[in-house]
């Protein structure tokens, strides 16, 4: 039987928690780790990395992060990133609660975005779903005050339930969401899953939550 080839080497593009541990102490220090002290924000389940992708390249004073739990979907997005060699964009495979909870500091990240989160449609797996009241307190505890929370889904009901976490939130005051607008090109589109809803016709439901100050 033909041996298998390795594995594509996608450091630093694709890293997965364990690599944080040993190569970081456990901790991002965003200088140290991007190479620079630009601005952060973070995509939470950044899935195959349009967003990530597209923000690095229009946005180059700014880093980007994706956290996403699925590594095949994580290294799809980094080996993109690779191959254009940006120096302000990577992907980190692993459960973005465990990085949030113990791997940033307090007050230096600039924006979170949460796009499409898993609607995990029946009732007994909803414990599952990214947006609890812990989550929403994990992320005002990362944010700089004034940052920014984007969070957008298809689902209604589960915007309802965001939205009513992030409402009534005491650190967060609810901001404009930002309007629907025609795209450019096939790649004008804040995610892929975005992509496949609008052109199926899907209602997009949009919020935006900024950090209060401490």
């Amino acid at each position: 039987m033909p041996k298998l080839p390795p594995p594509t080497d996608l450091k630093p593009y694709f890293l997965v928690l364990d690599d944080i541990d040993q190569e970081y102490g456990g901790r991002l220090d965003w200088p140290v780790f991007f190479g620079n002290d630009k601005p952060v924000e973070i995509d939470v389940g950044c899935g195959r990395g349009l967003f990530v992708f597209s923000a690095s390249e229009n946005r180059p004073d700014t880093n980007f992060l994706g956290i996403e739990i699925d590594y095949r979907e994580g290294r799809r997005g980094a080996r993109r990133l690779q191959k254009q060699e940006r120096p302000n964009a990577r992907i980190i495979g692993g459960d973005v609660n465990i990085a949030f909870t113990r791997m940033i500091e307090p007050h230096s990240v600039d924006a979170i975005h949460v796009y499409f989160p898993d609607p995990w449609w029946k009732r007994r797996h909803r414990r599952r779903r990214v947006f609890t009241d812990q989550f929403a307190t994990l992320c005002a505890g990362l944010l700089k005050p004034g940052g920014h929370l984007h969070s957008w889904t298809d689902v209604e009901e589960y915007f309802g339930v965001i939205s009513s976490l992030m409402n009534h939130h005491e650190l967060f005051a609810a901001c404009p969401a930002p309007e629907e607008r025609g795209p450019e090109h096939d790649m004008d589109y804040q995610t892929s899953f975005e992509r496949k809803k609008r052109q199926a016709g899907w209602q997009i439901h949009r919020g935006l939550w900024q950090r209060k100050p401490l």
